[in-house]
This record gives structure tokens, C-alpha cells and sequence, in this order.
């Protein structure tokens, strides 16, 4: 009888101590608030204090002004969900968070359907198929509100990096003006042809002594047709006349 006691007393505190636990933790998960994923929606609170307003009641570009707004804040917080929820579920499929993030996370999803659905029908009661393109026109404005801010920032990081590598003293040493560019010149005249045989008369050098060099006579010497060399010949030794040679032989 003692045998059987001892495992059903076992039994029935290990089960009694996991009701009381799963009872404990229900009671604290359903007194817990959950966080908003987002924070609050500001551009709606204003929108609606400006369409209650009566005495004087707010004009309607105004109204339209702050519907865009409104609009804009969705955009933003569509494409802020589009990147975050892959992530999400990745970490909830792997323990790194808890689903009280998740259920965050959809509960704002639920929340911003509804808000798109009111704001194109709120754009809708002031023109007629505003509804449809309000969110292209918010889109098209949250991109150059971003552009805007990136051109902005270039300038305070751009003296940053002065400040901190001090870039632009050492480009003031070392700047050299740019040349001014030289005026094209126009073009040359076609070169003409050379003509053959055509030599270029040099000018004799005038040794020490007077007499010029025979470096500066001109050209090599042409054989002629009967054997003699003809051509430009030293000044020392004049040349012999055919005549008189043949002379010289008959005697």
C-alpha cells in the first residue's frame, strides 16, 4: 500500500506545481500591456483637432495640407514594417525574441490597414478619386523629404572631415591655379612634295687659315660615264682638262 502511495503523491505534485504555474504566468501576461510598435500617430491627432475645429473652422487647404501629412506618416510606416517583419519572424523561428514583439508588430499592422483605409477615404469627402493617388503624392514626397535631408547632411559632414583631417588647409597649400587654355593655332599649310635631285646649298665654314673645310663642300662625289669621278672636288687640286691629257699622251 506504501509502495503505491509514494508514486501517486509524486504525480500529483509535479502536475499540481505546473497548474499553479501556468495559472500565475496567465494572470501576469493578461496584466501586462503590450508596448505600441509605433509610436503615436501625431499627424492623425492633428488632422482630426483640425477638422473639429468650428469657430473659425480651419481652411480647406489646410485640411488637405495635414491630410498629406497624415499620408506621408502611413507611407513611412509601411515601408518600416515591409523591412521589419522577414527579420522579425527569422529571430521569432530562432528564440531571440519574444512574442510579445511579434504580437506587437501585428497589432500595428492591423492598425495601420485601418488607418490607409481612413485616409483615402478622408481624401475622398474633398475631391472625387482623391483617395487613390493621395499615396502616390505622399510617396513621391517622403522620397524628396529624404533627398532633401541627405543634401543637408553633406555639408555639416563635409566640415566635419575638414575639422577632423584637416583636408582643405593642406589643399591651400598645394593648390596651383589652372592654366589658361592656349588659343588654337590655325591649321598648317599641306606640305608640297620634294623634288627629285634638288640638293640644299651649304655654306662653307672658314677654317683658321681661310680656306673652307671640305666637310662643308656639298654632296659625295657620282662616277661618270668613262670611269672619272665628278663632283665637288677640294679647291687644292684643280681639275685637269680632257684635252690637255690627250695632248700629253701624243707627245
Amino acid at each position: 500500500m506504501a509502495s503505491l502511495l509514494v508514486p501517486l503523491l509524486y504525480v500529483f505534485i509535479v502536475f499540481g506545481g505546473l497548474w499553479v504555474f501556468s495559472t500565475l504566468y496567465k494572470r501576469h501576461i493578461s496584466k501586462k500591456v503590450i508596448e505600441p510598435y509605433f509610436p503615436r500617430h501625431r499627424e492623425r491627432d492633428i488632422y482630426v483637432s483640425l477638422l473639429q475645429k468650428t469657430d473659425p473652422p480651419a481652411p480647406e487647404h489646410l485640411l488637405k495640407a495635414a491630410l498629406v501629412r497624415r499620408a506621408v506618416t502611413n507611407v513611412s510606416r509601411i515601408m518600416r514594417l515591409r523591412e521589419d517583419k522577414p527579420a522579425m519572424q527569422n529571430l521569432l523561428q530562432k528564440g531571440s525574441i519574444g512574442d510579445d514583439l511579434w504580437n506587437s508588430m501585428l497589432a500595428a499592422e492591423k492598425e495601420l490597414e485601418a488607418e490607409v483605409l481612413e485616409t483615402a477615404a478622408e481624401a475622398n469627402t474633398f475631391v472625387d478619386g482623391w483617395g487613390q493617388i493621395i499615396y502616390q503624392t505622399a510617396t513621391e514626397v517622403l522620397h524628396n523629404e529624404k533627398l532633401k535631408a541627405l543634401l543637408d547632411s553633406i555639408e555639416s559632414m563635409k566640415a566635419e572631415k575638414e575639422q577632423k583631417y584637416g583636408v582643405k588647409a593642406k589643399l591651400n597649400l598645394v593648390a596651383v591655379p589652372s592654366p589658361s587654355p592656349a588659343p588654337r593655332s590655325p591649321m598648317p599649310p599641306p606640305a608640297l612634295p620634294a623634288q627629285t635631285g634638288s640638293t640644299t646649298p651649304s655654306t662653307p665654314v672658314a677654317k683658321a687659315d681661310g680656306l673652307p673645310s671640305s666637310s662643308s663642300t656639298g654632296a659625295g662625289s657620282v662616277v661618270s660615264s668613262d670611269g672619272e669621278a665628278s663632283g665637288s672636288m677640294s679647291p687644292s687640286t684643280p681639275r685637269t682638262p680632257k684635252s690637255a691629257k690627250k695632248g700629253k699622251k701624243r707627245k
